[in-house]
């Protein structure tokens, strides 16, 4: 079997910051399926479709926003912008990314605010829920073929992942790194006295200001911690601000929460957008600032420190082992989420069925887009919710 280009990119790049801006914010808008389906459409668009971004960039930027705390989506757009155009590119890519989602929580937060509340919520999420399983395990699927293989060693590493998402219902930075170590021990061979290889951490913190100061300053504070120290992307830190915004501080009802993240998972974009919301609700449009740029602060931040690491050192051996090992263990952990994510969303017949016609159509209709299959399960939801059963 043919292997895509695997060196890093350092020729000029066939595409434009704008064009990739472009991209970011379509991303943004109707990207559906949380941080496992927005990884996968970057690799479908980007590296297979386009060929912006080469196989092996697209591999350290996978290996960065797992290695690091924070949403791995945005992680990996931040990285995929810095490939050819550095810190401008990781910043407006970055942006880009997250803005499109982030004034839609903010409606959404208006609404519920002004209405208490959104029952169409659960209709929506009932047929969306569905339809993304389908999309997400095709992602999973083109992630696995075109990144594993038949390498025994990947294999295992991924299985051993998979399995443990499935069964801890989170994604553990300790497997990410020991696959790394381990597919490095194997096949770089190191020797004592050799330079390491493995990339460097830094922390950093971030507040704004408002009407409230004490209360945006706890805002802040608050999510730049979950931000900085929360590792496994949107499915991880939703039990971590359930402590906090709930139990801790009790800026919001269970109910509340529970409406938060569902807003989360039916809006585009990265999951852990569901931070702007809260933040509206706790202290308006200020508030939902503040905890959004508290929340992606640090994982921009932790994406571009090591990021000209990886760069440089991006062909040692010992660093594209490493990477290899991170990458399987990476795909094993999406494959898990899967079924993780299935569990909470498929419930009856018709959501089964639905992830099952959606996953058939992407595999047999190449050319039909996610939203409309997402825009079709919403319809379907909406319309059959009311005449099911419910617990």
């Amino acid at each position: 079997m043919q292997e895509p280009t695997t060196a890093p990119s350092t020729t000029t790049p066939g595409y434009t910051l704008w064009q990739l801006l472009k991209y970011m914010l379509g991303l943004g808008t109707w990207g559906f399926g949380g941080p496992v389906a927005l990884a996968g459409y970057m690799y479908r668009d980007l590296v297979e479709r386009r060929q912006w971004i080469t196989e092996a960039d697209y591999k350290e930027g996978l290996a960065i926003a797992q290695l690091m705390p924070g949403p791995l989506a945005a992680q990996l757009a931040i990285y995929l912008g810095y490939v050819h155009y550095r810190i401008r590119g990781a910043t407006l890519v970055g942006l880009a990314f997250v803005l499109p989602s982030f004034f839609m929580v903010v409606a959404l937060g208006a609404l519920y605010r002004a209405y208490g509340g959104l029952s169409w919520m659960q209709a929506v999420f009932y047929g969306v829920g569905a339809a993304v399983i389908g999309i997400i395990a095709m992602s999973a699927w083109k992630l696995t073929t075109r990144n594993i293989g038949h390498d025994k060693l990947l294999w295992l590493v991924f299985v051993a992942s998979a399995v443990t998402t499935v069964v801890t219902q989170s994604e553990a930075l300790w497997l990410f790194l020991g696959a790394g170590v381990l597919v490095w021990l194997v096949r770089a061979r190191p020797r004592l006295g050799s330079a390491g290889t493995l990339p460097s951490v830094a922390l950093p913190w971030f507040a704004l200001d408002a009407i409230d100061w004490h209360k945006l300053a706890q805002i802040g504070a608050y999510f730049a911690y979950a931000g900085t120290f929360v590792f496994g992307s949107g499915l991880a830190i939703v039990p971590f601000l359930y402590a906090g915004v709930v139990k801790e501080y009790a800026w919001l009802t269970d109910r509340q929460f529970v409406d938060a993240v569902a807003v989360a998972m039916i809006t585009p974009g990265p999951v852990v957008i569901t931070t702007g919301f809260i933040g509206f609700l706790v202290a308006g449009f200020w508030g939902a600032v503040v905890a959004a740029v508290a929340t992606f602060l640090p994982c921009y931040l932790l994406t571009i420190l090591p990021a000209p690491y990886f760069k440089r050192h991006g062909k040692r051996p010992g660093l594209v082992a490493f990477i290899d090992g991170v990458t399987a263990a990476a795909i094993g952990a999406i494959a898990g989420a899967v079924i993780v994510i299935a569990q909470r969303s498929i419930v009856d017949w018709l959501t089964a069925l639905l992830a099952i016609a959606t996953a058939g159509v992407l595999w047999k209709f190449k050319k039909v887009q996610e939203p409309v299959l997402v825009l079709a399960a919403a319809l379907i939801g909406l319309a059959a919710y009311p005449f099911l059963p419910h617990p």
